[in-house]
């Protein structure tokens, strides 16, 4: 029974492990924080994105380090994202894994023309919503679990309008 338990308990830290994976990665795209993003992928780790608004398919693909550590810095031109990880499911098998994650993505534009309504609040824009299932393969190294190839698979986008966003942050 003692290596039941410790399989169940290795297999739960697995899975928060590669959960925490997840949310890691949204954090980086959010804070825009490249050298964190690249630290989460092996070294010729592999994002395979779509050609959107030509194509919703996974058809580009950055692979490598210095590749994936400019992705976060090309988002610069939105106010804001803010990704939301869920629906994990894993199939993990001793030191490799893979993984279906759903994520819905906020792209906040800025608004075409307009001004601040106070020095506080910055006048809306749009918001792009990108619905994504992410099919990922992962790799524990050492004790820590990473990303040998994510695939965005972009499920639909929505658009909708936003009425303020809050300043820069800091």
């Amino acid at each position: 029974m003692i290596g039941r338990h410790q399989n169940a308990d290795q297999r739960l830290d697995d899975e928060s492990a590669l959960r925490s994976l997840s949310t890691s990665y949204a954090a980086a795209i959010d804070l825009q924080d490249g050298d964190r993003f690249v630290s989460l992928f092996v070294e010729d780790g592999e994002l395979v994105v779509p050609n959107y608004p030509e194509d919703f398919r996974p058809l580009i693909t950055r692979a490598g380090h210095d590749e994936l550590r400019r992705i976060p810095g090309a988002l610069r031109h939105y106010r804001r994202t803010f990704h939301q990880m869920s629906n994990h499911e894993f199939v993990i098998e001793a030191d490799t894994a893979r993984g279906s994650v759903w994520c819905v993505a906020h792209h906040v534009m800025a608004a075409e023309a307009g001004s601040p309504a106070s020095g506080t609040v910055a006048s809306g824009g749009t918001v792009v919503v990108w619905f994504i299932r992410y099919a990922d393969a992962y790799r524990r190294v050492g004790d820590d679990w990473k990303f040998i190839r994510r695939t965005l698979h972009l499920e639909w986008v929505e658009e909708r309008p936003v009425s303020k966003v809050a300043p820069g942050r800091s």
